[in-house]
């Protein structure tokens, strides 16, 4: 029967209570994790947390039974087979024992110290039974240290025995070549590698020190300073501390000089200075290091040492009444040096740290040195001096080799070949200049205009170009803001200022009024209606021109007929230039009209074939219509002139 292992009561229906404060129902956890391997664990607790009653076995019952054989199961065991052979540099390999130990040496040639006593350590190597004694390196020792004794089999008699780590211990003396060193301690490791092997260590001793290292140690005696300044002491104290500080000399005064930037370095352990440059990349300087060697400065010298030869003797104190020190280099101050005047804006935090502590002064703030660039200079073109186009002349002050204006490109194709054509006259005083017409041709390309003159036979004018391309300036605009005549401003009766002369437009083409209705956002209505009503003014007469002609009489008809049938026949003939000039010669008073023998006279000396028939109806039409006034001389028509 089984017991109820809480009441002791058998575990039956009526004798088993259940506890009512228990709340917690879960099975114990039976895996876990060590070293990042997995392993099952045996539970010690139940459901709930209730602990489990089993049989423990011991670690001998556990040993005992893990050794036992099944002798009735099996038979007699198998003799386990002997370990493997291991050697001692695979057994030992990195295994190495470590003693401090120290030996006496005696110093004969000094007075403060009759022995020293030098700290070692002793290496034994169980994988060979070598041994190295090695002394720790100490700084400004004076003294050869490092590795005593190389790494060998080390005897330990005259018979030829060597050490063995069982004749160590600590708290013995051993020899070696001669020297005797005292073992004091051991490491660790070494400890619990003898104690293994069941050797009886010695209790650890104090390590001897050196009575000459701790004589050093203790303070200096006080001494009373003299009056005069003890420069060894500054040297000592303030050794390898330098006060950096940021200058800049600016010597934009000068002709091509210009602000460059410095570092002063002041060493406190002698109160000298030195001044480096400092480069920047392609800053066209040759790469010099220092501006000023490292050396004192003076700042007043005696009266006497003005002509002082410098730069051949050196400045002593005899010449030098005050030296620079540490509390003439403020951030914020100049400062005159081989007359150059420096100006401090900034230092390090070493520096600053340093003034506070030295001389009270806490606020050191960086200056900005930086210079603000100038607004940029307006450029203003000189006056125009009349000469060409002034976008053109203009370029001459924007390069030194000008180039050619920009021009659109867009507006010069969709504009290509489009010409406005007007006539205009001349407004003068000048009675000769009242009947003189000039046709304007205006470019929409380029917004040019150009003048030409008819020429006009007997008037005593040349005719021809009057003004070549160029654009046209309106009067009362400025020079630095010209400007130009555009299509807007010509129509019937609009007054073209050009250059001191003033044309008024006349006429116009068919294409302008075209050009105008097709574009007439760019004109005033005013305008447009000028070139409309003068154009319907010049249809009317042509059209009444036209149906006159329609009723001429057949007689006129016919001899204009025969003059074209001439004018065919001589139009491809080589000499045709040489017929005018034959015709205006023998044509004195001008009047357009030969008679008929010097007609035949002239063909005939160019060599001209001329059909008589066709010359005789010519003239036949002449005296049957003599009351016919032709519009061109006769002889006119018949050369194609």
């Amino acid at each position: 029967m089984v017991s109820n292992p809480v009441h002791g009561l058998p575990f039956l229906p009526g004798t088993s209570f259940k506890d009512s404060t228990k709340t917690a129902f879960h099975r114990s956890q039976t895996l876990g994790y060590r070293n990042g391997y997995a392993i099952v664990r045996r539970p010690t607790v139940g459901i709930g947390g209730d602990r489990l009653q089993f049989n423990q076995l011991s670690q001998a019952e556990l040993d005992e039974l893990a050794s036992k054989a099944p002798v009735l199961t099996y038979g007699q065991p198998k003799q386990a087979p002997p370990a493997d052979f291991i050697p001692a540099h695979v057994a030992f390999d990195k295994k190495v024992l470590k003693f401090d130990a120290y030996f006496q040496e005696d110093v004969p040639m000094s007075t403060e110290e009759q022995y020293r006593i030098r700290q070692v350590n002793i290496y034994y190597y169980l994988e060979d039974d070598s041994m190295s004694v090695i002394e720790p390196v100490v700084e400004n020792s004076g003294i050869p240290q490092g590795k005593l004794i190389k790494r060998q089999r080390l005897a330990k008699n005259d018979r030829g025995d060597h050490y063995h780590w069982k004749d160590l211990n600590r708290g013995i003396n051993i020899t070696i070549y001669g020297k005797t060193f005292r073992v004091v301690d051991c490491d660790q490791f070494t400890q619990v590698f003898l104690e293994s092997q069941g050797i009886e260590l010695n209790p650890p001793e104090k390590m001897a020190l050196d009575p000459y290292t701790e004589l050093r140690k203790q303070p200096l005696r006080k001494y009373v300073t003299p009056s005069d300044f003890d420069q060894l002491k500054q040297f000592l104290t303030f050794d390898k501390q330098v006060l950096r500080f940021y200058a800049i000399w600016d010597d934009t005064d000068s002709m091509y000089g210009e602000c460059r930037t410095y570092i002063i370095h002041y060493y406190l352990m002698d109160d000298t200075v030195e001044i480096r440059e400092v480069h920047e990349r392609n800053d066209g300087r040759d790469p010099f290091p220092l501006l000023m060697n490292r050396q004192r400065m003076p700042k007043v010298l005696v009266e006497n040492a003005k002509n002082f030869p410098q730069c051949v003797l050196e400045i002593s104190d005899q010449e030098v009444l005050e030296w620079y020190t540490a509390k003439d280099f403020i951030v914020g101050k100049s400062l005159t040096v081989l007359g150059r005047t420096f100006f401090i804006y900034d230092c390090d935090p070493f520096t600053r740290r340093y003034y506070k502590e030295k001389f009270g002064i806490t606020d050191l703030p960086r200056i900005d040195v930086n210079k603000q660039e100038p607004p940029p200079v307006k450029q203003e073109l000189p006056p125009y001096n009349g000469f060409g186009l002034v976008e053109d002349s203009a370029q001459n002050c924007f390069a030194l080799i000008p180039k050619a204006p920009k021009k659109d490109v867009i507006k010069m194709l969709v504009n290509d070949n489009k010409v406005l054509r007007y006539l205009a006259a001349l407004e003068s005083p000048i009675p000769e200049d009242k009947d003189r017409r000039f046709v304007f041709s205006y470019f929409l390309a380029t917004d040019m205009i150009s003048i030409f003159e008819p020429p006009v036979r007997n008037s005593g004018i040349i005719g021809g170009k009057y003004l070549g391309r160029t654009k046209v300036v309106k009067p009362y605009s400025t020079v630095d803001n010209p400007i130009y005549y555009g299509p807007s401003d010509f129509f019937i009766g609009a007054v073209i200022e050009v250059f001191g002369h003033r044309f008024i437009i006349l006429d116009t083409d068919e294409y302008v009024l075209k050009y105008m209705e097709s574009n007439a956002a760019q004109y005033s209505p005013e305008a447009l209606a000028s070139v409309q009503k003068h154009v319907r003014k010049l249809e009317a007469p042509a059209s009444e021109s036209e149906s006159k002609q329609t009723e001429k009489d057949p007689g006129v008809q016919e001899l204009e007929a025969l003059i074209d049938t001439i004018q065919k026949q001589l139009k491809d003939h080589s000499c045709k230039d040489n017929i005018r000039e034959a015709f205006q010669i023998y044509d004195k008073e001008a009047s357009g009209y030969v008679d008929r023998d010097m007609f035949f006279k002239i063909c005939e000396s160019l060599n001209v074939p001329v059909d008589d028939s066709l010359v005789k109806e010519v003239t036949c039409k002449q005296l049957l219509l003599p009351a016919f006034t032709f519009p061109n001389p006769v002889w006119i028509p018949l050369c194609g002139l």
